[in-house]
């Protein structure tokens, strides 16, 4: 297969290069389970909504369907979120392909690792940003009843 050692240790240094955006593949893989958990809460609660939006009027209809618009975009936004993770771990796993070609063929493909690594960086951020926004939605919508908030004896 190999003929020499030197090409055997060619492709042990390809390896170890191929380590770095290896480990960053398995973290963004993280980040996009935790995507994907916040969308399941979501669609877990949409669907709680939906099933009171039947059975609800006045003022407590208008709160479901408020909710509702508000998990609509919340869904959309965690999304839009998972999708960037993925152009990005996507771009990762480009990068060290593109990694083991430059090794093996020689050629110089350091611009197109270079950019590469900047945009699977940039879609990331855009996806953590992206993160971000649905985490103050979801914190927009809490809310606690004042009557749940008081004690007893402090009324009297």
């Amino acid at each position: 297969m190999f003929n020499s050692s030197d090409q055997i240790g060619q492709i042990g240094e390809l390896i170890q290069l191929a380590m770095a955006p290896a480990f960053l593949l398995v973290a963004t893989g993280n980040i996009l389970q935790l995507f994907a958990g916040r969308l399941a809460r979501v669609i877990d609660r949409e669907r709680v909504q939906m099933a009171a939006f039947y059975r609800t009027e006045g003022e407590e209809h208008t709160r479901v369907v408020l909710e509702l618009r508000n998990l609509d975009r919340r869904a959309g936004v965690v999304n839009s979120a998972i999708l960037l993770g993925t152009l990005g771990a996507m771009t990762v796993s480009l990068l060290i392909a593109t990694l083991f070609i430059m090794g093996l063929t020689g050629l110089d493909l350091s611009v197109v690792i270079a950019a590469g690594f900047i945009l699977a960086m940039l879609l990331l951020i855009v996806g953590l940003t992206l993160f971000v926004v649905e985490v103050r939605l979801a914190n927009r919508n809490i809310h606690v009843e004042k009557q749940l908030l008081e004690l007893e004896d402090e009324t009297a």
